[in-house]
């Protein structure tokens, strides 16, 4: 059933040494892909990986521009961390936005949207990279995300809308 049970005095505790320390800390967690990018793989995989690489060359100066940082890019997919949950939203609601103009012209089968998700919680991390529950989190949102939209908890979506409407 999973539960132990003992005396105080039988259960041995030992203080955590410097080795088993880990540093962490509280972020905003950004987690993008391509929505359907296997089929237009599929379909054309030269034009994909081109037209990939065009999203990108505006996409990932983005996350800079709202205060994050690009953790990593694999494929069709974007990890990347911000201070703050408000700047991670209002990256996603530009990338969003972006993504939608540069559509504008190309035929509807052949349009990249982005699925992203959005967390905010404690991360593990190292020179390079981040690790943990908040990250695991925003790759789930992401998952949930519409085509051409994020998800995000409701605990940070109305720390975003309060802080987006008072710059309105």
């Amino acid at each position: 059933m999973g539960l132990v049970l003992g005396r105080p005095s039988s259960l041995q505790m030992s203080e955590p040494s410097e080795k088993t320390k880990v540093p962490c800390r509280l972020a905003a967690i950004l987690a993008a892909d391509i929505a359907g990018y296997s089929a237009l793989m599929g379909a054309n995989e030269a034009r994909t990986v081109r037209d990939l690489k065009d999203h990108l060359t505006v996409v990932l100066p983005m996350v800079s521009e709202h205060g994050g940082r690009v953790i990593d890019t694999a494929g069709d997919g974007i990890l990347a961390e911000f201070g703050s949950v408000v700047n991670a939203a209002e990256c996603a609601v530009a990338i969003q936005r972006m993504i939608a103009e540069r559509n504008a012209g190309v035929e509807d089968a052949r349009r990249m949207r982005f699925r992203i998700g959005i967390n905010q919680g404690d991360v593990v991390f190292d020179e390079s990279s981040v690790y943990g529950d908040g990250v695991n989190v925003a790759a789930r949102l992401e998952n949930l995300a519409e085509p051409g939209a994020f998800a995000s908890p409701a605990r940070c979506m109305k720390k975003s809308a309060a802080r987006c409407r008072s710059h309105l």
